[in-house]
């Protein structure tokens, strides 16, 4: 994994690593950049079920959140 900050303070964001295969210009495809900010923003959970269609996730059918009571 590939963490970027500069340092000053600034949260270090993660760099996806590079595709096998892939060119140094390849991009992630919306629909994963869209998963990956998903997953970012759930911060603590779970996804049971996630569906991939030709290499896409599509759906996340049911995600749930932990809260932790008195720990």
């Amino acid at each position: 994994m590939t963490m970027n900050g500069s340092g000053n303070g600034n949260r270090a964001r993660w760099v996806p690593p590079a595709l096998p295969g892939a060119g140094p210009d390849a991009a992630l495809h919306a629909a994963w950049l869209g998963f990956v900010r998903f997953c970012q923003e759930l911060r603590h959970g779970e996804i049971e079920r996630l569906k991939i269609q030709d290499g896409l996730p599509v759906l996340a059918e049911v995600t749930k959140k932990k809260i932790k009571f008195g720990q």
